[in-house]
């Protein structure tokens, strides 16, 4: 018998599925290094944003969904 697929579970702790079936994210490179950064910049990469087409369904089989 064919075992289950493991979800991504590093994925699973990043990500988000949306009511509408997207996946939403956190933006990357906000963590250190600031301070050569616009505040308008980081301003950007507070807010979350959702993964494009093409990442899409890539992203669902690796969460499992």
């Amino acid at each position: 018998m064919a075992k289950k697929m493991k979800s991504h579970r590093g994925a699973m702790k990043r990500m988000k599925l949306t009511g509408s079936g997207k996946v939403k994210r956190n933006k990357a490179f906000k963590s250190h290094i600031l301070t050569k950064k616009t505040a308008k910049r980081k301003r950007g990469l507070r807010k979350a944003t959702t993964l494009t087409s093409a990442d899409l369904k890539r992203m669902l089989r690796a969460m499992g969904k």
